[in-house]
């Protein structure tokens, strides 16, 4: 056992101790699988702005930030006042509420291919009701993904998702030859492989920014020839924007990119910290899920979950995106933070490794300096294990929470302070080194 691991053993007993019940009731202590970190994660008492507070009492500055949906900071004031005045209206009415029109107007005019929009309870039902739209809207099958792409656990895109991608992700699914899997911005070579697929394609589905495949942009020249190769063929351009929508600026990424999706999925951000998932489409594109007009035959049965647009998360939800819209700065200092970080900790890390990302999202890769990663190839060719120490000695040494080889988020609670922070930090590690 390391000194570290002794160190966090001896700061987190309570933690120890809680997790060891929590073995016994949930497979491997945990309901999410990155959850988990070695030697056990910490377990949690409360979250307000940018900290995390455990069961021992140890204070961590949070840089994961609820999955990266809590732009605001935990418990921000604006959400915590509104929710509480919903729950005195009642927390679940399982029927039509004013609060989703409320909400569906906000990101109609945010997002302009939200002509139509439908509610899940999670990202993984948005990413998969996006791809039964696309088959049910061209009657074909195949649908094309990133390598390194993640849209949660659904089994219509649970392919090429962690390395190597040739293995299969899972045991129990089907229907896997109708995915395909795409080189992030590599343009020739995705294309190449749309052509062997070009007659059975539904829908092409990517991410702006690749999150967990390596916090990566796409390029404007990517997202735009797999865009018009869709066109050409008669396929659904569809756009992952559940970790990118309403986190660098008011509204989607890919309005500033030129760019004419028929499908954005949202998620995060936009249900203000409590579960959502969003289908936004076209009314052409949306209006298969339209019971009243199409029969079994014709129709895509999308967005049924009793929690579905229920009052708490579309109150939160409105709340936050009120808060981005009329908090002009927010975004210019979220921007400014990323920007500062990603340039000092790479400095700081003396050419051990580059840092990537975009606006408030970073991600430090641990590997030879100015190497280009432009994929999840190049992300897994780094040292992840390095990274997860790191992350794990700020944790102990530090009372900063990174999950373990996970990227970060800046929120509206962090400052400079925070900045500095991961600077000495990766200049101690870096000595270490």
């Amino acid at each position: 056992m390391s000194e570290l691991e002794k160190q966090y053993r001896e700061k987190t007993r309570t933690s120890a101790s809680l997790f060891e019940k929590s073995k016994k009731l949930h497979v491997n202590g945990v309901s999410h699988n990155i959850r988990f970190f070695e030697p056990y994660p910490f377990v949690t008492k409360s979250a307000r702005g940018k900290f995390l507070i455990d069961v021992d009492s140890n204070q961590y500055v949070d840089f994961w930030m609820g999955h990266w949906s809590l732009i605001l900071g935990h418990a921000a004031k604006q959400v915590l006042a509104k929710v509480r005045a919903q729950i005195s209206d009642g927390w679940m009415h399982g029927v039509v509420n004013k609060n989703t029109i409320e909400l569906s107007e906000m990101i109609s005019k945010a997002v302009p291919v939200a002509q139509k929009i439908r509610y899940a309870s999670t990202g993984t039902e948005a990413t998969m009701y996006a791809v039964r739209l696309a088959r049910a809207v061209t009657g074909k099958k195949v649908i094309a993904k990133i390598d390194g792409g993640w849209h949660g656990y659904t089994t219509d895109l649970l392919k090429n998702v962690n390395w190597p991608f040739n293995e299969p992700e899972s045991i129990g699914l089907v229907d896997e030859e109708h995915i395909i899997s795409l080189p992030y911005n590599d343009l020739e070579k995705s294309l190449e492989i749309l052509q062997s697929a070009k007659k059975e394609l539904a829908g092409i589905i990517v991410e702006p920014v690749l999150g967990g495949g390596g916090c990566i942009p796409a390029t404007k020249e990517y997202l735009s020839g797999l865009q018009e190769y869709a066109k050409k063929v008669n396929a659904l351009f569809i756009l992952d924007e559940i970790v990118t929508g309403f986190r660098f600026r008011y509204g989607c990424l890919y309005d500033t990119m030129n760019l004419k999706p028929d499908i954005v999925t949202l998620g995060k951000i936009v249900g203000g910290g409590f579960p959502v998932g969003v289908i936004c489409g076209t009314d052409e594109v949306m209006n298969y899920a339209n019971t009243m007009t199409h029969s079994k035959t014709k129709r895509a049965y999308i967005g049924g979950g009793t929690f579905s647009a229920n009052p708490m998360t579309m109150k939160a939800g409105k709340a936050t995106l009120d808060a981005l819209k009329n908090g002009k700065s927010i975004y210019s200092k979220l921007d400014g933070l990323g920007e500062k970080t990603r340039k000092q900790l790479a400095k700081a890390l003396l050419g051990n490794a580059v840092v990537t990302g975009k606006g408030s999202l970073f991600m430090t890769h641990f590997t030879k300096e100015n190497m280009e990663i432009k994929n999840a190839a190049d992300a897994a060719r780094c040292n992840s294990k390095m990274l997860q120490r790191f992350h794990f000695e700020m944790i102990v040494k530090d009372g900063v929470f990174f999950l373990p080889g996970k990227l970060g988020a800046f929120s509206n609670a962090h400052s400079d302070s925070d900045v500095k922070t991961l600077v000495r930090s990766a200049e101690r590690f870096a000595q270490d080194m």
